[in-house]
């Protein structure tokens, strides 16, 4: 019986990744590749979804929300960000990130 439910528990935890958007993307700043470890961040009403760049300045996280939501990048103390939309597929973003008058802003490549 505890088998029965562990499956079932598993199947539906993978259905509902199944049908969450996966957002994707990189930052780069002057032509390069941002450092890893720089957060991303996705805030769609009140929740909040985040992830990593990894060594090519590439991001990826699954947000289940559709509609218009909000991407931040916290660089160098500052935490510009960037309107987005989350669908139920896949949806990529490339991001630049320029500094202007001593703060940063984003813009898609």
């Amino acid at each position: 019986m505890k088998r029965a439910l562990l499956l079932v528990f598993v199947i539906l935890s993978m259905a509902v990744a199944a049908y969450a958007g996966k957002i994707y993307g990189s930052v780069s700043e002057g032509g390069k590749p941002v450092a890893p470890g720089v957060k991303v961040e996705v805030t769609c009403g009140s929740k909040n979804y985040a992830a990593q760049t990894d060594a090519y300045g590439s991001f990826k996280l699954f947000v289940p929300d559709k509609g218009k939501c909000t991407l931040k990048v916290s660089y160098q103390g500052q935490a510009p960000s960037f309107e987005i939309n989350s669908y139920e597929g896949s949806v990529q973003y490339d991001l630049i990130l320029e500094k202007q008058g001593g703060q940063y802003t984003l813009r898609r490549k």
